[in-house]
């Protein structure tokens, strides 16, 4: 297991461990309830630098990874992002990926243990191409701030005003010393900002928004709030709710798909099921109340297997599970009753992200 940079400053501060794919992560830090509490009413700090990079070099690096992804690379403006899919050639997923376009390189930032799956994908159709592939884990990582009262730490962190950042807009900042990126988060709220911090100054950058947070309620956020975050607003991740099966359009992803771009590997499959106007399964929220139950379990309708649960969590102080879970398309409507395995337990499908 790789350990996080910061495992000794986690540990200080009474982390638990687990691990995500081959990568440390924090668990929690002795309370996920008030970790949770803090990324809803006022900020949080999350060590995401488990997550890995590659980076894209070369005249041709727009034009070939914009043949790769679901999303419009060449449309990026420097200084943007973009979350995209990476999909076979008969459209089933390779990774989900967030795209950051600088001057000189492209990012792509991906789940933990991913790097190395996306890289020999992207290596196999890099014939001619002007293009190199480089693994960037080490070179950078991401501080993920969460909650209302985030522009009010960057503002005394940074010592000026702090604007709020829109989703995948990013502004280039000096925080202890450090030249990093601030990126517009898309959930669980709009307030959210990523720190992307070379990994020599992750510690220095660590500790300062740490004390600049101290009189905001700033709490660090582990990852068992974070999947509680996550699974409340309906964004699935892959590895857990999506798998090398999974097809975008099953897991709600027509946001990282642009239907003008022209070629791209999957292409065909993409437009055939958007033309059809269906997929006979979507990921769906489901409440769950009071029952113990596990990702894999199945769902039936009248004693018929009609999908399974992918993520379960359990929501902060109301005793309730929450999931993630495909469902046939005939069973999607908010309010369908579904028997969770064998029963008595049941499912009450939920439109997404949950209320």
């Amino acid at each position: 297991m790789q350990p996080l940079s910061l495992h000794f400053l986690h540990e200080q501060a009474g982390a638990r461990f687990q691990e995500a794919n081959g990568r440390e992560v924090v668990a929690d830090y002795g309370d996920a309830e008030a970790e949770y509490r803090a990324a809803r009413e006022s900020v949080a700090l999350h060590d995401a630098t488990y997550r890995e990079a590659l980076r894209i070099t070369g005249e041709d690096r727009t034009s070939f990874l914009h043949g790769m992804v679901t999303q419009d690379v060449k449309g990026l403006a420097a200084g943007a992002s973009a979350y995209t899919a990476l999909i076979t050639v008969k459209g089933a997923m390779v990774a989900d990926a967030r795209i950051l376009r600088r001057e000189n390189d492209l990012v792509l930032d991906v789940e933990p243990g991913l790097g190395g799956k996306v890289r020999e994908f992207l290596e196999k159709f890099l014939i001619s191409e002007d293009a190199e592939l480089h693994d960037a884990t080490e070179e950078q990582g991401v501080l993920r701030l969460l909650g209302p009262r985030t522009p009010e730490l960057l503002g005394a962190v940074l010592g000026q005003p702090f604007a709020p950042l829109a989703p995948h807009t990013t502004r280039g900042a000096t925080l202890a010393g450090q030249d990093v990126l601030l990126q517009g988060a898309t959930w669980p709220s709009p307030q959210g900002v990523d720190v992307w911090v070379p990994r020599s100054g992750l510690e220095a950058v660590w500790k300062a928004l740490v004390a600049a947070g101290s009189g905001l309620g700033l709490r660090p956020l582990g990852w068992r709030a974070l999947e509680v975050l996550r699974v409340e607003a309906g964004v699935p991740r892959y590895g857990q709710d999506m798998v090398d099966t999974t097809i975008p359009l099953e897991a709600n992803l027509t946001h990282g798909i642009s239907y003008n771009k022209g070629c791209y590997i999957g292409q065909e499959v993409i437009a055939r099921a958007t033309f059809r106007g269906h997929m006979n399964r979507k990921l769906a929220g489901l409440r769950l109340g009071t029952a113990e139950t596990a990702p894999g379990t199945e769902l039936k309708k009248d004693g018929k297997k009609v999908g399974w649960l992918t993520t379960v969590v359990r929501a902060p102080g109301s005793g309730q599970s929450l999931a993630l879970g495909y469902v046939h398309r005939d069973h999607l409507e908010p309010g369908t009753v579904l028997t969770v395995g064998d029963g008595p337990a049941e499912a009450t499908v939920s439109a997404l992200p949950f209320a």
